[in-house]
């Protein structure tokens, strides 16, 4: 969401971009909320991320919001709506990295690394199997240095990192846009990205 602005700037007289107001939140919440935010609005590319809200530890507790059984079967069922109910182009989203030691100083509830290593990876071979792409904002992050681009709080993201990632996610979706259509430059297209 802190980037979505940027996304919207980079893309602006080449794609209409639309995310919900809302936060996403975990993938039971997408879910609920796919007919709505995706379905109905059938865009030309869908750009989708869900993970960090899943994995969460409440405070106290030591099993996420969301297990990882449960999150992988989610992705699958949130993926295949998509490919059966949109004519979109389909990217999944890796979940960014955290600063665990950060989030645990600041916040009432835990997130960790691994969580995030885990739960990517899973959700990764969900997309594989179902033959969608994938942007690795994750990797784009480390590779910049996640702790120059991460909020002291450990999971969002300075100004600086949220530039840094809106390009990132521009480009992904400039590149595919390309794809579906060389002449687009001319040419307005819809894209769901959250």
């Amino acid at each position: 969401m802190r980037y979505e602005c940027i996304v919207h700037a980079e893309l602006q007289g080449v794609a209409e971009v639309w995310g919900p107001a809302e936060n996403g939140e975990d993938s039971e919440k997408v879910l609920r909320h796919l007919d709505e935010w995706i379905l109905s609005r059938n865009p030309d590319i869908v750009h989708i991320n869900c993970g960090l809200h899943d994995l969460k530890r409440p405070g106290g507790s030591d099993r996420p919001t969301v297990s990882i059984e449960r999150y992988r079967a989610n992705v699958r069922t949130i993926l295949e709506r998509i490919q059966k109910g949109a004519h979109s182009l389909l990217i999944w989203t890796t979940t960014t990295p955290v600063n665990e030691l950060w989030h645990k100083q600041r916040k009432g509830f835990e997130r960790a690394e691994g969580d995030v290593v885990l739960y990517n990876r899973m959700a990764v071979e969900v997309a594989e199997e179902l033959r969608v792409e994938i942007d690795d904002l994750y990797s784009v992050v480390m590779q910049a240095g996640r702790d120059r681009y991460l909020n002291e709080d450990g999971v969002h993201f300075t100004p600086a990192g949220s530039y840094l990632l809106g390009k990132a996610v521009a480009g992904c979706i400039r590149m595919y846009l390309e794809k579906l259509d060389p002449s687009l430059k001319a040419v307005e297209r819809s894209v769901y990205s959250r």
